[in-house]
């Protein structure tokens, strides 16, 4: 549920040349990308239960998956992979490839929702809910950057977006009418709309702003500011 990013990030004044794909350095670039999405997708399901528990409001997609799990009895982070598969299923006739981070993302987030909110018992006062908030969506600015920025796959949700933007839909547009209706039914099927929801929509945004350029992986090239000044991931 990434957002679209934008800094200002120059090269080295010393930059070492391109690795070659088939050296120990380009492979071992490789694997610390993958942990950095491991890690990335972990701590936002973590942020999810934080969210959850504050009881304050979710993010769009999340008040749809918690919406799903009041109606039908199931785990919210069950919920999160069996909406996420869907989504992924949605690819097919927009002609989207998932990478990596993508299938990574449809399992990971959900176990670790799950798992958190297991170990982690409701608020019982009103400054823990504002403390589990807060720390929610911090985290979640945070570990939105690193899975984005290790360059593996967007999640599915973001596929689904940009697949309709390659059929002629605004990114703009297309992102409102999704999240919008998501909102709408998630709230309809039980899900928490709150202070918690108006908070995540105005400050995720400048979370990643400045996340993402720190985990991204292309940072020491010459063109990374570029890119990621025009949010390409």
């Amino acid at each position: 549920m990434p957002v679209q990013a934008s800094a200002d990030i120059g090269p080295p004044d010393h930059q070492d040349p391109e690795p070659r794909p088939d050296t120990p350095r380009s492979r071992s670039a490789w694997w610390a990308r993958v942990g950095q999405l491991l890690i990335g997708l972990v701590s936002f399901g973590i942020s999810l239960a934080f969210m959850v528990r504050s009881d304050l409001g979710l993010d769009p997609w999340d008040v749809f998956h918690q919406g799903l799990a009041v109606s039908s009895g199931l785990p919210i982070g069950f919920c999160t992979i069996l909406v996420g598969v869907a989504v992924l299923l949605l690819w097919i006739p927009l002609r989207q490839r998932p990478g990596i981070g993508t299938i990574a993302n449809v399992v990971l987030v959900g176990l670790s929702l799950d798992a958190t909110l297991f170990l982690l018992g409701p608020a019982k006062t009103s400054a823990i809910r504002w403390a589990f908030l807060i720390a929610g969506i911090v985290l979640n600015g945070i570990a939105t950057g690193a899975y984005i920025g290790a360059g593996l796959g967007p999640g599915p949700r973001d596929g689904l977006m940009v697949g309709l933007a390659g059929r002629g839909i605004s990114v703009r547009v297309a992102r409102t009418i999704i999240e919008v209706s998501i909102l709408i039914a998630g709230y309809l099927l039980g899900g928490t709309i709150g202070i918690g929801t108006v908070l995540y929509a105005v400050s995720i945004g400048p979370i990643v702003h400045v996340s993402l350029p720190f985990f991204s992986s292309d940072r020491t090239e010459p063109s990374a500011g570029r890119r990621v000044r025009r949010g390409q991931r």
